[in-house]
């Protein structure tokens, strides 16, 4: 398994991941979301920011089967699939990550060919690495 790597300024994300909860930076002058993480604030050049918890639910908006597997870590659970999620709460703010049966499910475990753009689901986080996956709010 692929591990993240953590940045000062992503830090604070995979520490809340490491708790299950899923929050994203805020600027604290304009107040707008932001993701990934970085030092200013893309709006207003501000650099004052916090974390903010959002409720982590979204929807499917693309996804990728990929063919064949270019990491080798990843060879035997093909195919698997790679959502991009728009958050609910957030819809310019988009997150990566796999479509899964269940938490702790592998890669593998939804057919890719039941994928639907659009679908809403919500997070749940790898129980080593803590990376966020995502299951659907209604299966």
């Amino acid at each position: 398994m692929l591990t993240p790597v953590i940045d000062p300024d992503g830090a604070p994300f995979w520490q809340y991941a490491a708790q299950g909860e899923l929050r994203v930076q805020r600027c604290a002058d304009c107040l707008e979301l932001r993701f990934p993480p970085r030092p200013c604030c893309p709006h207003c050049q501000s650099f004052a920011s916090e974390w903010r918890r959002v409720s982590g639910q979204g929807r499917i908006w693309s996804y990728v089967v990929p063919h064949p597997p270019l990491l080798p870590e990843y060879a035997e659970q093909a195919p698997y699939n790679v959502i991009v999620v728009e958050l609910a709460e957030a819809p310019r703010i988009r997150m990566v990550g796999n479509l899964v049966s269940e938490a702790g499910a592998p890669l593998n475990s939804r057919d890719p060919r039941s994928i639907r753009i659009g679908a809403k689901v919500h997070v749940v986080f790898e129980r080593t690495a803590h990376l966020p996956q995502w299951i659907l709010e209604h299966p």
